[in-house]
């Protein structure tokens, strides 16, 4: 048997599957927002699932941010309280054994890559936009982590400007002013929302009310579509991958795959565009999916 954890910034998931990939038990609990905490409902998550199930298990977990090969600490996590701490030797210590460690987006892609969305395609560019924005590259079922280990973080990039923008430049936690998570994500997204409107709800409920024909919900989500595009033609443009799939909360904005394509001829640098972008097939689910498979 096979156990995934998906270490997510509001919520860790885990499951546990057969070596077929079949699903027999899933988990949820709350993310706690330290370092111990987070340790601890590993560990937990663990020797429940074996000890229920009376089985030892292959253990893959799914992480923000991802291992520096200088130090093996984690670096890039939106989760902070993850960065410069050595978490994979911490959770092996403790559990006493080796296990498999993927950045979350690289999870969610290879699950996305085999079976989901992009099962039937060479090149899939997995894109989570949720707490944060991230992103992976998976070329024929194989995750690409890149020499520095950073391979997919589009979310780092720069956001292109435009003379019309309305929408501001913000601080990124990494240091930088004006990355593409600060507008992509849902935190991003709501407080743009706020500047503009002086009205603050979260994304999930700004989807909600565009929906109902919101006028102003309506025109902002629009706007959000403009610069998703422009942050998906850099990836078009340097990868070129077959299929985007699209996953986080954000994913589930119905205008995203009704208006992407005409947006996206905008910025790529082609004649035509044919990299489809597509929402995933299982959901926030996909992460703890690929965690679990890691060790099939």
């Amino acid at each position: 048997m096979h156990i995934g954890i998906d270490l997510g910034g509001t919520k860790t998931e885990c499951i546990i599957i057969d070596q077929n990939g079949k699903e027999i038990e899933r988990i949820r609990k709350d993310t706690p927002k330290n370092y111990n905490g987070t340790l601890k409902i590993v560990c937990d998550l663990v020797d429940y699932l074996e000890n229920k199930y009376k089985n030892k298990c292959s253990i893959g977990i799914g992480t923000p941010g991802s291992l520096s090969k200088e130090t093996n600490l984690i670096k890039g996590a939106n989760s902070i309280w993850l960065n410069e701490k050595p978490l994979k030797k911490d959770i092996e210590e403790k559990l006493n054994r080796k296990i498999y460690f993927e950045n979350d987006a690289n999870c969610f892609a290879l699950s996305e890559a085999f079976d989901g969305a992009g099962n039937k395609h060479n090149i899939v560019f997995g894109v989570i936009i949720g707490t944060g924005v991230g992103g992976s590259l998976v070329i024929n079922k194989k995750i690409i982590n890149g020499f520095n280990n950073i391979s997919g973080e589009w979310g780092h990039n720069q956001m292109t400007a435009l003379p019309n923008d309305r929408w501001k430049n913000h601080n990124c936690y990494c240091g930088k002013i004006g990355c593409i998570e600060t507008f992509l994500s849902g935190p991003g997204f709501s407080k743009h929302f706020f500047e503009l409107y002086n009205e603050n709800i979260d994304a999930k409920n700004i989807q909600l009310k565009a929906n109902n024909g919101d006028e102003n919900c309506l025109e902002f989500v629009y706007e959000y579509i403009d610069y998703l595009a422009r942050g998906l033609s850099q990836i078009i443009n340097i990868v070129d991958p077959d299929v985007i799939v699209l996953g986080g909360g954000v994913s589930n904005m119905k205008q995203i795959y009704e208006n992407i394509q005409l947006q996206l001829k905008k910025y790529v640098f082609s004649d035509v565009v044919n990299t489809e972008i597509l929402k995933n097939i299982y959901g926030d689910s996909s992460g703890v999916r690929g965690a679990a498979s890691l060790g099939r």
